[in-house]
């Protein structure tokens, strides 16, 4: 039997960067706020990057709810 659980969330963070800089500190952003935020759990993740002739977006969506 496959179990099914459903990944209920109560909040959404968005890290987005444009920049070369800051997409190589996106990390060092996104650690320091879980060490802030470190009674969340999250529950799931989106990566997704776009590019333009210009300029190339990194963002990354965590989905979050209270830690039990």
């Amino acid at each position: 039997m496959i179990e099914v659980r459903a990944m209920r969330f109560t909040g959404v963070k968005v890290f987005s960067a444009t920049k070369a800089r800051e997409r190589e500190d996106l990390g060092d952003s996104i650690s320091r706020w879980l060490q802030a935020n470190s009674d969340l759990e999250i529950v799931d993740r989106v990566v997704a990057q776009s590019s333009d002739n210009e300029f190339h977006c990194l963002t990354i969506v965590l989905f979050y709810r209270q830690a039990v």
